[in-house]
This record gives structure tokens, C-alpha cells and sequence, in this order.
């Protein structure tokens, strides 16, 4: 059974993983860390107070979070049929990831600029500086491990989203796992495809804290 082309096909699988993981985290983050960043300065305490702004943003946010993946993926085919042509393929699949996670990631930003010290924010604000300013050499530059560990969180997160789409023929190791593992009663595929999972999010985590740890200036 462990032929040369069930050695590729699960090496392709977790190829396909890695694809969609590394890009729809990117992607995610691209909305992500600006709505983060939004939802903390438009507070009614915030450098640009924006109470009603800040309002629907956190509706919006807390409406997507509150969907369980598996049906927003579901719910989600049409657009995704719209934007990229198929809804099969791990390409297909990085649509709803994106859109499950921005969220998700938007909240760890949040909590990330929250825990900068304000006394360092309210220095910059009596020297001058613009919010764009506060928010690019001061917000963010401090907030740099929580946000690197926050990125380790969210690229785990959407592993395990990944591997959801494999429910509906997404690709990667969901797909390989459900395919073989599940439905043809293939419990040693099943257990090498979980196996690599936990290897990937074990070397992504330790990662994000190494990095985090490093960049960590208060130490």
C-alpha cells in the first residue's frame, strides 16, 4: 500500500497545505492587521475616536468569528465560484480561509496594541506626532512580539481550517485524510496526514515564540 505514489501524493498533499496556509494567512493579514489596528484607535478613548465607526466594526467582526468554518465555507461557494473560477482546489479553498480568519487575526492585533504601554502613546501624543504616526512608530514597533505570536496563533488557526476544506474538496492533507483515511477505511494514511498536521503546527508555534522572544525588547 505504501507505494511510490501514495509517498507522493501525501507529500503533494502537504505541499498543498503549506500553499494555502502560507497565503491565506498573508492574505488574511492584509485586512487583518488595519481593521485590528482600526478597532483600537476608533475606541472612545482611542488617538482618532470613531464610536460609531468602532461599533460596526465590531459587528461585523463578531458576526463573522461567531460562523462556524465548515459553514462559511459552504456559505461562501458563490463568491468563491466568482473569484477564482472553481470551487475545488486548494487555491478555491484560500477565498473562505481568508475571509474566516481576517477576523480572528483583526482581534489578535486588537489585543496585541492594547498591551503597549500608554504612557509611551500618550508621550508620543504630547510630542506631537500625527495618529499615523503614533500608530506606525509606536503601536505597532511595540507590539511586535505579541504580534508575532499572535501570527503563529493565526497561521495554526487556519492550518486547522485548511484541513476542514478537505470536506468539500478543498486539497492538502484534509482532503487526503478524508478521501483515504475516511472513506476507504485507510486508518495508516489517516494517522500519517494527522501525524504531519501536529508536526507542522508544533514547528510553526515553537517558531513564533523563538522569534517573538528575540524581538521581545524589554527583556
Amino acid at each position: 500500500m505504501w507505494d511510490g505514489s501514495t509517498v507522493a501524493m501525501i507529500a503533494k498533499s502537504l505541499l498543498e497545505t503549506l500553499y494555502m496556509t502560507v497565503l491565506s494567512t498573508s492574505l488574511a493579514y492584509v485586512l487583518g492587521l488595519p481593521l485590528g489596528v482600526l478597532l483600537v484607535i476608533s475606541e472612545k478613548n482611542g488617538i482618532l475616536p470613531l464610536p460609531k465607526l468602532n461599533k460596526l466594526l465590531n459587528l461585523v467582526v463578531n458576526v463573522v468569528r461567531s460562523v462556524p468554518f465548515l459553514i462559511l465555507l459552504i456559505a461562501v461557494i458563490p463568491f468563491t465560484r466568482f473569484v477564482i473560477g472553481t470551487t475545488i482546489g486548494s487555491t478555491a479553498t484560500v477565498v473562505p480561509l481568508v475571509i474566516g480568519a481576517a477576523p480572528f487575526i483583526a482581534r489578535l492585533v486588537e489585543s496585541s496594541i492594547k498591551e503597549v504601554d500608554k504612557g509611551v502613546i500618550e508621550a508620543a501624543i504630547s510630542m506631537g506626532c500625527s495618529p499615523f504616526q503614533i500608530i506606525c512608530k509606536v503601536m505597532i514597533p511595540e507590539a511586535v512580539p505579541s504580534l508575532i505570536v499572535g501570527a503563529a496563533i493565526a497561521t495554526t488557526t487556519i492550518l486547522g481550517y485548511s484541513a476542514m476544506a478537505g470536506i468539500v474538496g478543498g486539497g492538502g492533507l484534509g482532503d487526503t485524510a478524508i478521501r483515504y483515511g475516511y472513506y476507504r477505511y485507510q486508518k495508516d494514511i489517516m494517522v500519517v496526514t494527522v501525524a504531519l498536521l501536529v508536526v507542522v503546527v508544533q514547528v510553526v508555534q515553537e517558531a513564533g515564540m523563538k522569534i517573538a522572544r528575540r524581538q521581545d525588547k524589554r527583556k
